[in-house]
C-alpha cells in the first residue's frame, strides 16, 4: 500500500521486490501494526516524507536473506522492525547513549519503505528478535506502541498514582505494565466512552473515566497519549507536586497557555522521541514476565485505509494490525 501524495489515501500497488543492502536484511512480512504516526503521515501532520512511501512501522517477519556483511540474523529467523531505522553513531546525541534524538536518523515508513508490503529491508542492526509466544500479529504493536509507550512510562518516573490520557494501543499495552509494577493507574477516555473505561479496567486501571473528569486522587505523574495539546494542561492541573506529565506522540496541537501556579511545585511537562535500541530490548525481554497480552483488530493489507480510519475517528479497540503474509507463529 504506497502513499503517493499526503492527504489522499494510500494506493495498492506492485512494486520492484527490495533487494538488502550492505549491513541490510530482507524481510518478509507477515504483520504490520497500524500506528497514529501512519495517520499523521498520511494526513500531512508530518511533513517532508519519502514519496511515494510504503508505510509501516511495527513490522514482524521472517528474515530471507542479508546483504553483504549482514551475519546478525539467520534466514528464517523472526526479526520485529520499529521505528527507528537508521542512526549516523557519530553525533553527540549517538556518542551519548540519546540515538533517539540523532540529528540524521531516518525512520521507517518514513524515509524508508515500511511493512505495509510483503518485503521491506531493514538495516540489521535495529531488528529485534520477537520473544517466543507472541503471534505474529499480536508482536506487532510491541514495535512501536508498546516501545514508545514503554520510553513515556520511564519518563514519567516513579509515579504511583499515574494517569493515562487517551486509551489506544499504546495505552492499553503500558496499563498493563504498569499495573505489573505495582502502579496504579488513572484511565481518561474520550466523553461517553463507557467500552473504553471497561477495557481499561479490564487491562488493570484502578480507576477510568472522562479526560474532562477529576481524578479521585492528585496523580504523581501522567502520560498523554491523545495528540491534543489541551490534555498536557488538564493532567497538569489534576497532578500533584513533583509529577511528570510526559507527551508519548510526535505530533500533538498547541498546548494552551496556564498559569505557573499550575507548574509550580517542581512538576514538568515534556515529550518522548523516537526509541533506543536499549529501550527495545529492555521492553520486549519485559514483555512475556508481565505478561503482556495485545488486543488487535486485523486487516488485510489492501484494508489499510480503513484501519488508518479506525485510528482517525476512534472507534478502534486495542491496536490495529495489517495481517500480510498468513503465519502467527510463535517462533
Amino acid at each position: 500500500m504506497v502513499l503517493e501524495r499526503q492527504r489522499e489515501p494510500l494506493r495498492l500497488a506492485g512494486l520492484p521486490d527490495p533487494r538488502p543492502d550492505a549491513g541490510q536484511v530482507l524481510v518478509s512480512v507477515r504483520a504490520c501494526g497500524v500506528c497514529r504516526t501512519d495517520l499523521h503521515v498520511a494526513d500531512g501532520d508530518l511533513e517532508r516524507p519519502k514519496l511515494p512511501l510504503v508505510p509501516g512501522h511495527q513490522i514482524v517477519g521472517t528474515v530471507l536473506e542479508g546483504g553483504e556483511g549482514a551475519e546478525r540474523f539467520a534466514a528464517g529467523q523472526r526479526v520485529g522492525v520499529p521505528w527507528l531505522g537508521w542512526t549516523c553513531g557519530e553525533c553527540r546525541y549517538c556518542r551519548s547513549g540519546r540515538e533517539n534524538l540523532c540529528d540524521r536518523a531516518r525512520f521507517t515508513g518514513y524515509d524508508i519503505d515500511g511493512g505495509y508490503a510483503e518485503l521491506a529491508v531493514a538495516d540489521e542492526r535495529f531488528c529485534f528478535p520477537i520473544p517466543e509466544g507472541y503471534p505474529d500479529e499480536q508482536a506487532a504493536p510491541l514495535l512501536c506502541a508498546g516501545l514508545i509507550g514503554y520510553r513515556a512510562l520511564r519518563l514519567a518516573g516513579d509515579a504511583e498514582r499515574i494517569g493515562f490520557y487517551g486509551f489506544g494501543a499504546s495505552a492499553h499495552i503500558l496499563c498493563q505494565v504498569a499495573a505489573h509494577q505495582g502502579r496504579r493507574v488513572f484511565a481518561f477516555t474520550r466523553e461517553g466512552d463507557e467500552e473504553g473505561q471497561a477495557f481499561a479496567r479490564e487491562l488493570g486501571a484502578e480507576w477510568a473515566g472522562s479526560s474532562e473528569e477529576a481524578p479521585p486522587e492528585e496523580l504523581d505523574g501522567a502520560i498523554v497519549f491523545a495528540p491534543v495539546g489541551g490534555l498536557m494542561t488538564t493532567a497538569l492541573r489534576a497532578s500533584a507536586k513533583g509529577a511528570r506529565i510526559v507527551s508519548a506522540g510526535i505530533h500533538m496541537s498547541d498546548i494552551p497557555s496556564f498559569p505557573y501556579e499550575q507548574l509550580w511545585g517542581e512538576r514538568t511537562l515534556g515529550s518522548v522521541a523516537n526509541l533506543t535500541r536499549e529501550d527495545g530490548e529492555e521492553f520486549l525481554a519485559l514483555a512475556p514476565q508481565v505478561p503482556i497480552r495485545t488486543e488487535v483488530e486485523l486487516h488485510p493489507l489492501e484494508d489499510a485505509n480503513r484501519a488508518l480510519e479506525s485510528i482517525r475517528d476512534g472507534s478502534l479497540r486495542g491496536a490495529a494490525v495489517l495481517r500480510i503474509h498468513p503465519g502467527g507463529g510463535s517462533a
